[in-house]
């Protein structure tokens, strides 16, 4: 687990220190702001407009109208940015040769590929955090729904967490940094997009693809209510890609 940990904070600390993590901070940061603002803006003006139509009124709820849409759109940015942040992370070692060294270390191949994946993790992990301000700005002027705002991290964490895992893998592939981007994008966008896959595939086999799409599994968890399904279905994504990963990996000490 030592070994893990310390390939777990090389990734956090090169992240950090490296061009390409300070943009997808950045980057992160302040489209979210700019989401989060225009949002506010907007929900601003139809509470102002509700004032003289009390139907109209009954129907604005903070949850519906801002919170749930601010993840939502928050969700998107991590599934663009997801592939740049991890597609250095085997990558970067096999273009410099470096992975050899690894491979001929007493660190096993699961120990590598989760200290990287945890590293990764907790990169996303920061750059989540700093939509919180944001969030607590709604306490100053309001009273949102803390369950609400609570599972809407949790959707947004996991997706992330599954982005992350997806990546790993799409980078361990390839020694180009750039194919491990474009890689770890594609299979995201089919991953999010067979969520409409029971609209264009009839019967069961729809109904399947359907319930292997990520954004199927956010759905309730944004609307605040969790279920160990979509818990369940998390987990068990992110195992199986890493242990894709991992025998991947491990086919480098064969080669």
């Amino acid at each position: 687990m030592r070994a893990t940990l310390a390939i777990a904070r090389r990734e956090i600390s090169g992240m950090f220190s490296s061009p390409v993590g300070w943009l997808c901070l950045v980057g992160f940061s302040m489209i979210s702001g700019v989401f989060f603002a225009l949002m506010t803006s907007e929900f601003t003006v139809m509470v102002a407009q509700a004032a003289y139509n009390p139907y109209t009124a009954e129907t604005i709820d903070l949850g519906s109208w801002l919170i749930q849409p601010y993840f939502a759109n928050t969700a998107i940015l991590l599934l663009m940015l997801a592939p740049a942040v991890t597609m250095r992370l085997f990558a970067e070692d096999r273009k410099r040769g470096s992975i050899e060294l690894l491979m001929a270390s007493p660190i096993g191949s699961g120990q590598i590929v989760l200290g990287k994946y945890i590293g990764a993790v907790g990169f996303m992990t920061s750059m989540i955090a700093m939509t919180t301000p944001m969030i607590a700005l709604l306490y100053w002027v309001a009273t949102p729904d803390t369950g609400l705002i609570v599972c809407g991290y949790a959707a947004m964490w996991l997706m992330g967490a599954a982005f992350i895992a997806v990546g790993v893998f799409t980078s361990a592939m390839t020694e180009s940094q750039i194919v491990a981007l474009i890689l770890g994008f594609g299979a995201l966008l089919v991953l999010w997009l067979l969520s409409t896959a029971d609209s264009f595939v009839a019967g069961t086999a729809g109904t399947l693809l359907t319930e292997l799409s990520i954004l199927s599994h956010i759905d309730q968890l944004m609307k605040g209510l969790l279920h160990t399904s979509d818990v369940a279905y998390f987990v068990s994504f992110i195992g199986v890609c890493l242990f894709a990963t991992t025998q991947w990996v491990e086919g480098y000490r064969w080669r």
